[in-house]
């Protein structure tokens, strides 16, 4: 993934900031909303998430006390192989990774599909009340290739796998089933029996729409497409699957700035996504709506079109979300 272009000003504000004793999130949140810059995010993203304390002289504490509490769940759960596992519960994790990020090559790795079994496994075994749903496995892999590309002297997606040490994946599998685990806390939910919260979810983004772009609305009721066939996905897996994974990391820069970014903002990134496509949307019948939706042209996007959406989101947040009556 290639550096981003910040100003020179941006990077010594972040420098300077992340260097205090005491680091003030308001802050911090407030400068990452529009990027941070590569060097900076694996920290910045752990601040974030609640993962790193802010505190200076707790962080190495902190980080051994949490890598080790994951590694000592994953060493005794795969302590007798794949054999001591619950067969189902991995069965649908092992079929599910390969397809996670498909035109990623690192994704391809089986020393990483490897490392995401591990975390997905382990996060299931402690929350059994949700248990693993599909969708989670996307949700692992920018904190995973954010946190992985911290410890490389070049670009992960040419680097080679598999001569990276064995206690680098260790860190970077603690840092990414820490850092899952309090985002999947906030929207705890979307993953319970039969998804209420996404359900939830796709309700609101079509009230929205009959909005915002009335016209778009009732042409897709006219063509009897239902949100819930497009946008389940787009709530489930946070647009992951519409857009290139550089492009999620980016957008999850200004999530994490956003207080519920990865719930009530997503909401007016989908709309603005949804409403993006208007005009060619008017022109299409059912089989040619689903068809589009399912395969969005997004694949030569940019840093400048995902700010683009996020501005146009959060302008609309601005005018509607202290309207609750527009999206109840």
């Amino acid at each position: 993934m290639k550096e981003n272009d910040y100003s020179l000003h941006k990077i010594e504000q972040f420098e300077e900031l992340i260097n205090t004793p005491n680091i003030d999130l308001g802050k911090l949140r407030k400068l990452s909303w529009s990027g941070i810059p590569n060097q900076f995010r694996p920290m910045v993203w752990q601040l974030l998430m609640g993962y790193l304390p802010r505190n200076q002289d707790r962080r190495e504490v902190t980080l051994a006390r949490k890598r080790k509490d994951f590694a000592d769940t994953a060493n005794q759960a795969f302590s007798k192989g794949v054999a001591g596992l619950d067969y189902t519960l991995y069965h649908q994790i092992h079929i599910d990774i390969p397809r996670t990020n498909p035109s990623s090559t690192i994704y391809q790795n089986k020393k990483i599909q490897k490392s995401l079994e591990r975390i997905l496994y382990c996060w299931a075994i402690r929350h059994p009340a949700s248990g693993y749903v599909q969708g989670i496995n996307d949700l692992v892999t920018p904190f995973y290739y954010v946190f992985l590309s911290s410890y490389l002297d070049s670009d992960l997606d040419t680097y080679d796998i598999n001569s990276i040490p064995d206690n680098v994946f260790e860190a970077v599998e603690a840092d990414s089933f820490w850092c899952l685990t309090n985002l999947l806390d906030g929207i705890q939910d979307s993953y319970t029996y039969n998804q209420p919260g996404i359900h939830r979810q796709v309700q609101k983004l079509e009230e929205f729409i009959k909005r915002v772009d009335l016209k778009l609305y009732n042409h897709l009721k006219k063509e009897d497409v239902q949100f819930i066939q497009f946008a389940f996905r787009w709530m489930n897996c946070l647009l992951m699957r519409e857009l290139k994974l550089e492009n999620i990391i980016r957008m999850w820069d200004t999530y994490q700035s956003e207080p519920d970014g990865f719930s009530e903002f997503h909401l007016y990134v989908c709309a603005a996504f949804l409403v993006k496509w208007s005009k060619d949307l008017l022109e299409m019948d059912f089989q040619d709506i689903m068809i589009f939706l399912q395969n969005l042209p997004t694949s030569d996007w940019t840093e400048k079109d995902i700010e683009m959406l996020l501005s146009e989101a959060y302008m609309w947040k601005c005018l509607f979300h202290d309207s609750p009556n527009h999206i109840s």
